[in-house]
């Protein structure tokens, strides 16, 4: 079984590049790495275009990339031993089930997002490559103006307590500085 390092923390904490870091690390020392992308590309937002290519471009050419916007537990079954899975992110995964998922009322859908949530733990548990999985604390910001913003905040809360949970460490990044929590 691998290991599960979970990484959180606010926009622009430095969350994305202290794991790819740690994923450097770990390449130095012969593992393989899989960067798992959950970002659904739409060519006509041109700001979220730009921000994908400059994830890309970042990179090093020895990284394979996966782009999975919604199942991302049959990606990280097909780890293997000796590889690392970056996913990042969760937040952008919850964000395309939410606005995937036919409307339930706000306990099923919730609920809905959570069951997935947990069987791609279950797999990233049951995997013998290590997995770093990055995500957005939103429960320190302003309340969401919207029903669903306030819908997302709290199942993505919901989400980030399952992933620390069953995380192996778990880290917080503030101003670029990570903090150990687990």
């Amino acid at each position: 079984m691998g290991k599960i390092v979970f990484v959180l923390g606010g926009a622009r904490s430095g969350k994305s590049a202290w794991a790819e870091e740690r994923a450097l690390r770990q390449e130095r020392e012969g593992a393989s790495v899989v960067y798992l992308a959950t970002c659904e590309h739409r060519p006509e937002d041109i700001e979220m275009t730009d921000r994908i290519a400059r994830h890309r471009s970042r990179r090093p050419s020895t990284w394979k990339t996966k782009e999975e916007a919604y199942e991302i537990e049959g990606v990280v079954s097909s780890l293997g031993d000796g590889e690392l899975m970056i996913v990042d992110c969760l937040s952008l995964w919850v964000s395309n089930l939410l606005l995937s998922n036919p409307e339930r009322g706000d306990a099923g859908t919730a609920e809905s997002v959570l069951e997935r949530v947990r069987k791609f733990l279950c797999a990233a548990r049951q995997s013998p490559g290590d997995v770093i999985l990055v995500s957005n604390e939103t429960g320190c910001g302003v309340v969401p103006s919207s029903r669903l913003g306030r819908l997302f905040r709290d199942i993505l809360g919901w989400a980030n307590q399952e992933a620390a949970k069953a995380a192996d460490e778990a880290w917080f990044l503030v101003a670029g500085l990570p903090q150990q929590l687990k």
